[in-house]
């Protein structure tokens, strides 16, 4: 018997289109499965069909029979699943409820009933086993999304979870950090399912390959057949190389002296960077490096304690949560908040979310409300652009389609991307700068 399957899954969100149809899919003990597909493509949504917050948590129209160890989740809520399932979460600002880090990962462990002696040994433990026991006494408003993404995986792993559900678990994470992340979390003590855009980090520790499209399964198949259908199929998938020469500099649109930051520590001290019209600079770095930080001394969005900033002309800074910009009722609205509706129209198009319009953009996924916050920054034409980590959520067409976009515009700009994308930095960027942890 499967530990966990679905079965002509069908599923709509309320006031939004199908995201599953016909969905069936089984998942034995031991497996770890790789969930891919475009944004959009419903592997979100049926990940939360195996944890049973599809239909309790987000009601809409629910078709066909899902189980987790022999559990009807029509009939089992998802809080008597915790402990069975266990998820990390795309965003984890989202999924981090307490204020410091060993009661968030104690949390879990409290609401499913573990003995109070036998809590903060498996909170250390859990901790220890990603890599972040130094940040135990941290408060999580301190931490970076990186930090906070290995959190919220000690938090699931402390539960000892028999189906592990991973929804782009790497996407803030450095690369070293990645690694060590996936090692972890998919060392097959787990059966797990992990939806990932960034397929080559995981492909070697994948037992199964299974790719979405509009909502059904166009592959089910062994880790070898399915990347052989990938090369053939969607070889954006499998990272094609960059072979793009490098422009002559422009003006110096952003200066950064010799600048320090601290928040309750020093998170800067003697940062210069030199940033000109015409190329793209990849900022990259280990989490909690100050990176971010340097974004946004970069953008005018944080003054620096020490040295100085110099810009000319405007500045637009788009961060690593895109719902944090979601204000209005529709898309193009949205946008045109910078800019009027026409130029607003041409910037959803600008990044592939013509006739998206009238869509709520909280009825988007993550990788569409990523594209629409970037066409909110590239309305208004700045002559600094500095993105957060565009690519989170995004899947690796829609990247090869970003990375031309700012090459195709990068004349008009000088533009600063922060990233842990090696694959995206090398496609989009002219030149690296990284930090030093």
């Amino acid at each position: 018997m499967a530990l966990a399957s679905v079965s002509g899954l069908t599923f709509a969100y309320p006031e939004g289109g199908e995201a599953l149809a016909g969905v069936s899919l089984a998942v034995e003990q031991g497996e770890i499965v790789l969930l891919l597909g475009a944004s959009g493509s419903g592997k979100s949504t049926l990940l939360r069909a195996f944890a049973g917050l599809v239909p309790w948590f987000h009601g809409g129209r629910f078709e066909g029979r899902v189980e987790v160890a022999g559990r009807d989740t029509r009939r089992a809520r998802p809080a008597e699943l915790a402990g069975t399932v266990a998820s990390v979460f795309q965003d984890p600002e989202d999924q981090i409820v307490l204020a410091h880090v060993e009661a968030e990962v104690a949390f879990g462990l409290e609401n499913v009933g573990t003995a109070p002696a036998a809590i903060g040994p498996a909170v250390r433990a859990a901790l220890a086993a990603v890599g972040i026991e130094h940040l135990a006494g941290r408060r999580v408003t301190e931490l970076s999304g990186g930090e906070l993404q290995r959190v919220c995986l000690a938090s699931a792993l402390a539960l000892e979870p028999e189906l592990l559900l991973l929804d782009e678990p790497t996407s803030q994470l450095d690369p070293a950090g990645a690694d060590a992340f996936l090692a972890r979390a998919l060392d097959g003590r787990t059966t797990t399912i992990v939806s990932e855009q960034r397929p080559a980090s995981v492909l070697p520790y994948a037992t199964r390959v299974v790719f979405l499209e509009q909502g059904r399964i166009v592959l089910d198949a062994p880790r070898d057949e399915a990347v052989a259908w990938l090369e053939a199929h969607r070889p954006a998938w499998l990272s094609p190389p960059s072979d793009r020469r490098l422009p002559a500099p422009g003006e110096t649109v952003c200066r950064v002296d010799d600048v320090s930051f601290a928040y309750d520590r020093p998170v800067l001290s003697g940062a210069s960077l030199e940033l000109h019209r015409g190329e793209v600079v990849a900022l990259t770095g280990p989490n909690g490096s100050g990176k971010t930080t340097l974004a946004k001394l970069a953008a005018g969005l944080l003054a620096p304690q020490g040295g100085h900033v110099e810009r000319r002309g405007s500045a637009t800074y788009l961060l690593q949560d895109p719902g944090r910009y979601l204000v209005r009722e529709r898309g193009d609205e949205e946008v045109a908040l910078g800019a009027d509706l026409a130029r607003a129209a041409q910037a959803l198009r600008d990044v592939g979310l013509a006739g998206y319009e009238a869509r709520h953009p909280r009825d988007l996924s993550s990788g569409e409300r990523e594209r629409l916050a970037l066409a909110t920054v590239l309305v208004t034409h700045p002559d600094l652009l500095v993105l957060d980590e565009p690519t989170r959520g995004v899947d690796p067409q829609r990247k090869v389609e970003l990375a031309e976009l700012l090459r195709g515009q990068a004349r008009e700009r000088a533009t600063l991307v922060v990233t842990h994308d090696r694959v995206f930095a090398r496609d989009v960027a002219d030149r690296e700068v990284a930090l030093a942890a």
